[in-house]
């Protein structure tokens, strides 16, 4: 069998071979040629707020200790001691002055430096440990907050990497004047799946709701997104849908977080202080995005946002055939203790790893997997081509828009992943 990518993705990327998703030679080529050179999510500042707090991150498969140091700095180190390469931190997340090794009790500072080996007070030589300090992650860069790192020292800023998804995102962001913060750690949980199913349903995939959903998204919610909804791709793999909300509708159809389960059940303290947020957006977003209801979010490679239930979810990759999936409820920073409470339930009960939602997604993505790891159907390729070439650009949107039918962000995504893939593959 070949072992090309030009042979797995056609030139208009509406023809996908299976084997994307299943070959481990193919997962080699990506780590090297999306998780080596891309920016990759690592978490939020409201998680690292003080001097010495870190949690636990991943960049692809390498675990990482993201840090705030005793200067205020954000710091991405990667958790395997210079020594013999044990994990030199072992909690989650957590406030610490050093991270120690336990095997020979080398101990370094929150920033990654080396400041004590044990052992060296009975040798003569004195080894250099300016010079044997964790493997810092060479970039690091925040924006509203979110912390992204790259191991790519040439990588473009991550401004520039996000680029008109700034448009989008900052429909939300900008919402709040204090900007948004993480409730707790994430809830992650491990999948026989492909790391890039759940990306691309959260990417776009916005139509299967009335089917796959059944119980819960009626039909005439999904006919109102087909009427009013959106899909864009701002650039190759990064991509959002939204609803654009007419502008004599109610504010309690428009305000973001209304119909969540919060909303609905949480009472008259939630329900006015989201009002009171959506009093503000016009002035804060402009009028076009106060308007703005969005569904799916995605920023290339593998951070999705889910605008309704506001949850940001990581597709970690274990493998071509497995995926730890780590996800976080997020809510307005300034909001009152009782409001954030109840709006954690909008996350909790849709697409939390409980939630209904999620669940059927879940299993979705394990029998895609499967469907693409049988034998004898190699030569019946997936069909990606609905809507194939009628995304066009927007007077008032940046990027291609189209109707959310389209699985143009579907044939972006696998346009750009089959041009890196085949970059290292040609040098190599």
């Amino acid at each position: 069998m070949s072992h090309r990518i030009s042979e797995l993705v056609s030139t208009d990327a509406s023809r996908i071979s299976r084997r994307c998703w299943s070959e481990q030679w193919v997962y080699e080529l990506e780590k090297r040629a999306i998780f080596g050179r891309s920016w990759l999510f690592l978490g939020h500042e409201s998680q690292i707020r003080d001097p010495g707090d870190f949690v636990q991150a991943y960049m692809c498969e390498t675990p990482i200790i993201l840090a705030r140091g005793m200067s205020g700095g954000i710091h991405a180190s990667i958790n395997s001691c210079t020594h013999r390469g044990l994990p030199v931190c072992r909690s989650d997340h957590g406030n610490a002055k050093r991270f120690v090794c336990p095997y020979h009790s080398w101990s370094y500072s929150v920033e990654g430096d080396l400041i004590a080996i044990p052992q060296e007070s009975a040798v003569s030589g004195k080894p250099d440990k300016s010079k044997l300090g964790l493997k810092r992650v060479p970039r690091v860069e925040s924006w509203r907050g979110m912390i992204f790192g790259s191991f790519d020292e040439a990588i473009v800023p991550l401004e520039d990497y996000l680029g008109d998804m700034r448009f989008y995102l900052d429909a939300f962001f900008d919402r709040f004047e204090n900007g948004i913060e993480f409730m707790g750690a994430p809830h992650r949980w491990v999948l026989d799946a492909n790391w890039k199913l759940p990306v691309e349903n959260q990417l776009g995939d916005v139509n299967h709701g009335a089917f796959l959903h059944a119980a819960i998204i009626p039909r005439e919610a999904q006919d109102i997104i087909e009427q009013i909804g959106h899909s864009v791709v701002t650039a190759p793999g990064h991509g959002a849908t939204f609803r654009l909300m007419p502008e004599d509708a109610p504010v309690d159809e428009v305000a973001w977080g209304m119909e969540g389960v919060g909303a609905i059940l949480g009472g008259a303290e939630v329900q006015e202080y989201l009002r009171g947020i959506q009093a503000k957006a016009a002035e804060r977003v402009g009028d076009i995005r106060a308007r703005m209801k969005g569904l799916t979010y995605g920023i290339y490679p593998n951070l999705s946002f889910l605008w309704s239930n506001t949850s940001f979810k990581v597709s970690h990759p274990r493998g071509p055939g497995k995926v730890e999936y780590w996800s976080w409820p997020a809510v307005p920073a300034d909001a009152p203790d009782t409001v954030k409470k109840i709006l954690r339930t909008n996350y909790s009960s849709f697409f939390g790893p409980a939630g209904i939602l999620e669940q059927e997604d879940a299993e979705v993505w394990v029998q895609q997997f499967n469907g693409s790891n049988i034998d004898f159907a190699e030569d019946h390729k997936y069909f990606y081509g609905l809507g194939l070439g009628e995304e066009k650009p927007h007077p008032d949107f940046p990027g291609l828009v189209s109707v959310t039918a389209n699985e143009f962000y579907a044939r972006h995504f696998f346009a750009r992943w089959r041009d890196e893939l085949m970059a290292v593959e040609d040098v190599e």
